[in-house]
């Protein structure tokens, strides 16, 4: 299955993933979530956590607003580690932490932050 057909990738997302290589399903099953987001970043680009937690949920199934956040905070952590061991960027690039930004509908968030399509994440 393409990338572009998985579930919660859009069609940035689904670019992003295909200039780094990442293609099908398969490509990303064996790099897991974490290890595409590093490979997002990596190559310049910014994405949010709401990519983490897209490729999260296009994995496991499940919508990217209803990975758990005990999970959330785990694949920050990961990230957080990954990118903290990974050589320094080139000039203009950020290998460090993200920050979150979504706070979730219940949260008191703009009804453009809830909505995936608005940040080019989430196609379902």
């Amino acid at each position: 299955m393409s990338a572009a057909k998985l579930r919660n990738i859009g069609p940035k997302s689904a670019a992003w993933l295909r200039q780094v290589g990442l293609r099908s399903g398969e490509d990303l099953a064996a790099v897991g979530a974490v290890g595409a987001f590093v490979k997002v970043r990596r190559a310049g680009f910014k994405p949010s956590l709401n990519l983490l937690y897209s490729l999260e949920g296009a994995l496991t199934g499940c919508h990217w607003q209803e990975v758990p956040e005990a999970r959330r905070q785990q694949l920050v952590a990961e990230y957080e580690r990954a990118a903290s061991s990974l050589a320094a960027p080139r000039a203009g690039q950020e290998a460090g932490p993200v920050r979150e930004t979504y706070m979730g509908a219940g949260a008191g968030a703009s009804e453009q932050a809830a909505d995936p399509d608005a940040s080019g994440f989430g196609d379902d």
